[in-house]
């Protein structure tokens, strides 16, 4: 996993709640459009769930 993927997951850990990409950005201090990019790859892995529209995070 990349250090950036960690940096995420480790965002949506602390937060405890579903966070937008925009929350994620800010939090970790990635570029927006690249926390974009990397949600959907861990979605695609399956590590990440959107419970609503715009709003992701860790599956269970």
């Amino acid at each position: 996993m990349e250090e950036k993927e960690r940096m995420i997951i480790e965002a949506f850990k602390k937060a405890g709640k579903p966070l937008r990409p925009g929350d994620v950005a800010k939090l970790t201090g990635i570029d927006s459009k690249e926390i974009s990019e990397i949600i959907k790859k861990l979605k695609e892995e399956g590590k990440i769930v959107s419970p609503k529209r715009c709003y992701y995070s860790l599956s269970e």
